[in-house]
């Protein structure tokens, strides 16, 4: 099998996202690579919501292009995402409430009365989500075992005749195709032996990372779309002696998660846009006491209330310099579901080693994005603590910030430690007395800043390259966008184009080294990201002799493989290029 992409479209409510959930876990279970993601309506109810996933026998690196078989609940899903379905597709749709659909297209159309046959046949409407499952089941010699073992996990705390109902829908569906349907194409989905994987969204991702990493504090207030992480952990931290707090907005959350954090637990936090801009004064104080605290971002169409369940890159100028004064931070952009899991190691990791804030840029995409990952291998996996006073060593004079070669000093733990000081935001001395000095202020200043020296080499090390060894045209991305590039570039390859892309992990401090290497392959190098303003073209700029080629998108959606693929191919084939962005923003020939 070479793959296939599934989409479903319809209403908020009408069941769209459990099927579409149900179809991918099932897919998992019958040892396919699964590629999904989602996006819906920002009120409670109603308004278009879509499931999309990609199902296939190998790696998957993105969501895919086109689209092969479109399930459409209604007029708005069809006339939103039939414009997606390849030529040689498959389009359901209910026959009842897409009255309009064009006569002559190139793919197969099935228009089934969906909504009527589950309230004729099973007696309710609200059967139908599954019934299109069993559909779907009969038209791809699908396993319709491990279907209905998934309507049993998913409705058996509703009890027997729920779980019933439902498994009637679904052989229903199963037979109706059988009966009713001649279908010619020999797109097929049949079980595979392989090694089993878990199936996991880059949130949940995170949290399996963080409890792994010995995590023990989490305060965070909702916000979407990072509160899958703050209900998830509330689930799973307390069963593992930790703590989670759901404060009353995030300001309080970041104060209490610095607090945790003093007292030597391992502390996080996550948000979205318009909370990290609330936690700024608070990233400062972390940088000054000196306090290890991780911060996760993830990142939604803005700005204010914008658009919360859409994607976006536009906070990387916030996380990067929202600050007042000079505060050093560390910040990190996860690219894949099993980027999410390491990547929150290695910023816990960070967090401990360099007792500094570490911000963690994820975004919708990303977040909400299912895939298969392989089981970890715990074995490779080195988990860091700060660095705490030597016992042998005690004295009367503990001094917390202690000018050292590495800018980082023993940090005591109440109650663990026979030492006190005072954590505080204010300037100060070794032995943390405050003071204002000119020679004090410059020596503490130099001593915050010289622990990102310790955080260079990492950022060099977690730099990924893919496709040619000397590149034409070379790529920089960063977050989410990684297998999408990937792809294109791959694909870019195999049509006898000379591409490569550079993705780094760690954002600041800059991989400068490995980024000079690359740039010094290629003068034509594309940044793609999901934002207006190109900031991280900008920011390269700041840093780096280079002229980027902007590839800007800020539609709500991520970049597709073709996205990708139809940048290369024109910066491959002129000289001169026409920037996908605002004018404003052109950089001067």
């Amino acid at each position: 099998m070479n793959g296939l992409v599934f989409r479903i479209g319809g209403e908020g409510g009408e069941g769209v996202i459990s099927m579409g959930e149900l179809l991918t876990l099932a897919c998992a279970r019958a040892g396919y690579d699964i590629y999904a993601y989602k996006t819906y309506p920002a009120e409670i109810k109603g308004g278009y919501a879509m499931w999309q996933v990609r199902v296939k026998d190998e790696l998957l690196l993105s969501q895919g292009d086109k689209v092969d078989v479109l399930i459409c609940f209604n007029q708005e899903s069809y006339d939103r995402d039939s414009r997606d379905i390849a030529d040689n597709g498959v389009l359901l749709y209910d026959i009842d409430q897409c009255p309009n659909v064009k006569e002559n297209t190139p793919y197969q159309k099935y228009g089934i009365p969906f909504s009527k046959l589950a309230v004729e046949k099973i007696g309710s409407k609200r059967s139908k989500n599954v019934l299109i499952l069993g559909i779907i089941s009969g038209l791809f010699d699908f396993h319709l075992e491990i279907m209905e073992e998934m309507v049993r996990q998913k409705w058996h705390h509703k009890g027997d005749t729920v779980v019933q109902k439902n498994l009637d829908a679904l052989r229903f569906g199963f037979e109706y195709v059988k009966e009713n349907l001649t279908f010619s194409l020999s797109l097929k989905i049949p079980k595979l032996d392989k090694e089993p994987t878990m199936v996991l969204s880059g949130n949940e991702s995170i949290c399996l990372g963080a409890i792994l990493a010995g995590l023990k504090y989490y305060a965070g207030y909702p916000i979407t779309p990072a509160s899958d992480i703050m209900e998830w952990l509330s689930e799973k931290l307390p069963a593992l002696d930790g703590t989670v707090i759901q404060t009353e907005d995030e300001i309080s959350a970041l104060a209490s998660v610095l607090g945790a954090s003093y007292a030597g637990a391992k502390s996080m936090t996550a948000t979205s846009g318009p909370g990290l801009s609330l936690m700024c004064e608070l990233i400062g104080l972390a940088s000054m006491a000196e306090i290890p605290a991780v911060i996760v971002d993830v990142q939604r169409g803005g700005p204010s209330t914008g658009m919360p369940t859409k994607v976006e890159q536009s906070d990387l100028n916030l996380a990067l310099y929202g600050a007042h004064g000079d505060s050093p931070r560390v910040v990190m952009a996860l690219s894949s579901v099993e980027d999410c899991f390491y990547g929150i190691i290695r910023a816990i990791n960070i967090a401990e080693r360099t007792q500094l804030p570490v911000i963690v840029l994820s975004d919708q995409y990303l977040a909400q994005r299912k895939a298969s990952m392989r089981i970890p291998d715990l074995s490779h996996i080195e988990f860091e603590t700060r660095l705490e006073p030597d016992p042998a060593e005690q004295s009367s004079d503990y001094k917390r910030y202690a000018l050292t070669e590495s800018g980082i000093s023993p940090m005591a733990i109440p109650g663990k430690h026979p030492y006190g000081y005072v954590a505080t935001g204010i300037e100060h001395e070794e032995t943390a007395k405050p003071g204002y000095s000119r020679k004090l202020h410059d020596d503490m200043t130099n001593k915050r800043f010289k622990k990102l020296k310790t955080v260079h080499e990492d950022s060099n090390k977690y730099v990924k390259f893919y496709g040619e060894p000397q590149p034409e045209v070379g790529i920089i991305g960063w977050g989410s966008s990684e297998g999408v590039i990937r792809e294109a570039v791959k694909i870019a390859n195999a049509n006898g184009m000379k591409v490569a892309a550079l993705h780094p992990k760690i954002i600041s401090p800059l991989p400068y080294r490995s980024i000079d290497e690359f740039l010094a392959l290629t003068k034509k190098v594309i940044v793609p990201e999901m934002n207006y303003t190109g900031q991280f073209a900008n920011y390269l700029m700041a840093w780096h002799d280079i002229k980027p080629i902007r590839l800007n998108k800020y539609q709500g959606m991520p970049f597709t493989p073709d996205d990708i693929l139809a940048k290369i191919e024109e910066v491959y084939g002129k000289t001169h290029i026409k920037e996908t962005h605002s004018p404003f923003y052109s950089v001067p020939e």
